[in-house]
């Protein structure tokens, strides 16, 4: 399972404790701000695409939204994203519980700056009812190698 593999991944840095699992999905951003008891806009939702022959996993903020030009200008291709079947295979994580860690080889992470208004952020674990509060800094930390981007808008 996914959330084993994620787990075994803070473990390794001494956070497993940090991990919340809940009785209730968090498979979106609502049901995971209920969930953690949250604004949504501070649920960091993965969004995963095809660039290439890579997949490019956009951590965001809840409320943020892709913006097609800037990805188009950063990416040099159309935001296409990946189909829920394709995830599991390609990420290592199904839909629902799509996380930047512990992740397959051939995905690079981006963390997008909607993030950056934050002092934390809550990005899923593995799994569809799956959590871990961390600020930006530890998320970039712990993203190792990433990037950070401004591929997204905000609603006006």
């Amino acid at each position: 399972m996914a959330i084993d593999r994620v787990k075994a991944f803070f473990a390794e840095r001494g956070m497993e404790g940090r991990v919340l699992e809940f009785d209730t999905s968090s498979a979106t951003v609502e049901l995971a701000a209920q969930a953690v008891g949250c604004e949504p806009a501070r649920i960091a939702k993965t969004l995963s695409f095809h660039v290439g022959d890579r997949v490019a996993l956009v951590v965001a903020a809840g409320d943020a939204r892709i913006d097609n030009p800037k990805f188009k200008a950063r990416f040099h291709t159309k935001a296409k994203m990946l189909r829920a079947e394709e995830a599991e295979q390609l990420i290592g994580h199904a839909v629902g519980g799509v996380c930047p860690f512990a992740v397959n080889d051939g995905c690079d992470v981006y963390l997008d700056a909607t993030l950056r208004r934050f002092e934390t952020v809550f990005p899923a674990c593995g799994s569809s009812n799956s959590a871990i509060e961390l600020t930006p800094a530890e998320l970039e930390d712990l993203c190792q190698p990433c990037t950070w981007v401004d591929v997204c808008k905000l609603p006006a």
